[in-house]
């Protein structure tokens, strides 16, 4: 099942103080950025937030799932939190300075 857009929406509008924050549709699911690093992913309307050190010492004894079939387990943060802005914009802040910044892509030079 996909998530919906508006789940997204919120989720972005809770966390805008966290520093730059955007999402991608990816696969029917969405991935969330902050600062241009992958932070969270959304998928069937529940939030995965990636675990960090900093993260689990912030929210504390957490329950964990898998976003998608496969996946290592994410931190899963349960909609209730979600109307917390400032519990939430804390977690994907710190989650997002502990992460390091993506590798760019370098393009292959053809031969």
């Amino acid at each position: 099942m996909a998530s919906k857009q508006s789940t997204v929406d919120y989720i972005l509008e809770q966390t805008a103080t966290a520093g730059m924050v955007s999402a991608r549709k990816m696969f029917g699911e969405y991935a969330v950025y902050c600062d241009g690093k992958v932070v969270a992913l959304v998928c069937d309307d529940q939030l995965f937030v990636k675990p960090t050190a900093a993260g689990k010492a912030f929210i504390g004894d957490s329950e964990t799932g898998c976003p998608y079939p496969g996946a290592k387990p994410y931190l899963l943060i349960s909609g209730d939190q979600w109307d917390d802005s400032e519990y939430l914009t804390r977690l994907i802040s710190m989650t997002a300075a502990a992460l390091p910044l993506p590798k760019t892509k370098t393009k292959k030079k053809k031969t």
